[in-house]
């Protein structure tokens, strides 16, 4: 069969796309298990709780120094095999874990997840530009892939909850869940493996070094474009960062539900923005984004000044069940839906905005920025939560809500000059 045949790239175009979709839905299970592990290292291997701890940075860490270090010469790689590597580093890393129940282990495998998942994640925001016709089709995707990043953080609870023995906690059964992230991860290497993806459009026109490509991520910086977009993706994960790591605290201490319905009802953010960026992939291939978007962080103050004076109305007994929970505990959350649009199509304008051959080293440095963005976010909330008490904290979100409405508005400017100079 001839490649041009329409059919075979048809094909060929849903087999990348699924792929994508399946390598970013097993990341999210895996990142977002570390909550889950280091309980269940204390139960298993008997460690404290601050050497569970160090499971986070394990995490963290190895995705901030490999984004900034690989993201601008991935391309001489290639983002079909780096996406290749990671795939199979995870497949064969989840393979291991239950032939060695050992909270080293444990560690290792966070640090090949953390590796893994940034160079999937500079590789996936750079090849959508080889793989979506123009920019309202690359808003789209990208809000479609962080969709999927969410329900994948959703499925992560109940798939590793079904193979935990809560009659024996001591027991190392719940280890057996790695089978299946294994074969998840084994299934999308064999998809991306099947697929073609064409990335002539992404190598460079000339040959540089290696230290001469880095500079050249490095200064992407400096453009007025860049750094407007630096500022809005910082913001945004500030925000949304300080009320994911906080609200089941919110629940908790401001309305008073007990710890295990308080981290229940923290999944309805989860639920709401991978609710929010599936219908803000269809309603961008319509809509202009920054109108969207502004509409979206409109409504999400008003949630902000609608439900936090409903925590103010809750009597001071421990609620345990979901149809006893106040109405704040269900319309707060609800802001997820509001916001969920920002990020994905943020992204999509300033790479849609920028040359192909430049995503992998601006998705880089999205990458960096949005580390430093969610890690300053939950800092400040802490810091203000302790402070003030949970409802001051979450009203300081309008502050950011605010700056980023202003910040968008120059994003928007920034953009239509680049693409119109480009044109």
């Amino acid at each position: 069969m001839p490649l041009d045949n329409p059919r075979l790239d048809y094909m060929n175009y849903w087999l990348v796309r699924i792929s994508l979709f399946i390598n970013y839905f097993v990341f999210a299970i895996l990142l977002n298990s570390v909550g889950t592990v280091i309980l269940q290292v204390q139960n298993t291997y008997g460690v404290s709780e601050s050497d569970a701890s160090v499971l986070e940075a394990f995490k963290d860490l190895p995705i901030a120094i490999t984004s900034f270090l690989v993201a601008s010469f991935i391309v001489r790689i290639g983002y079909k095999r780096s996406m290749q590597i990671a795939l199979g580093m995870i497949g064969l890393f989840c393979l291991l874990m239950p032939q060695l129940p050992a909270f080293w282990m444990s560690k290792l495998l966070f640090a090949v997840t953390g590796i893994g998942f940034a160079l999937t994640k500079v590789s996936v925001f750079a090849a959508l530009g080889l793989v979506t016709s123009n920019r309202k089709d690359h808003a789209s995707m990208m809000n479609f892939i962080e969709s999927f990043f969410m329900v994948g953080i959703l499925s992560g609870y109940f798939i590793f909850s079904a193979f935990v023995d809560d009659a024996n906690p001591e027991s190392t059964d719940w280890l057996n869940v790695y089978y299946v992230l294994a074969a998840l991860s084994f299934a999308a290497l064999t998809l991306l493996t099947i697929a073609r993806l064409d990335e002539t459009k992404a190598r460079p026109v000339e040959t540089r070094s290696m230290s001469a490509d880095f500079l050249a991520m490095i200064s992407l910086c400096i453009r007025p474009l860049v750094l407007v977009f630096v500022i809005s993706a910082f913001l945004y994960v500030l925000i949304e960062q300080s009320i994911m790591s906080w609200l089941p605290t919110f629940n908790s201490r401001m309305l008073h539900l007990s710890p295990s319905l308080s981290i229940q009802m923290a999944s309805i953010l989860a639920a709401s923005t991978a609710l929010g960026r599936f219908t803000a992939g269809m309603v961008l291939r319509r809509f202009e984004w920054f109108t969207v978007l502004a509409a979206g962080l409109a409504t999400a103050a008003v949630l902000v000044l609608v439900s936090l004076p409903l925590a103010g109305t809750v009597s001071g007994e421990e609620i345990s069940a979901w149809r006893d929970a106040p109405l704040a505990a269900f319309v707060f959350p609800l802001i997820g839906f509001c916001l969920a649009p920002v990020y994905p199509a943020i992204n999509s304008v300033i790479l849609t905005a920028l040359p192909v051959r430049q995503h992998a080293p601006m998705a880089g440095l999205i990458v960096v920025f949005s580390a430093l963005g969610g890690t300053s976010g939950s800092l400040i909330t802490g810091s203000l939560f302790e402070a003030f008490g949970g409802t001051t904290a979450f009203y300081f979100s309008l502050a950011p809500i605010s700056i980023l409405m202003l910040s968008l508005y120059q994003l928007k400017k920034q953009s239509s000059l680049a693409v119109s100079y480009a044109n």
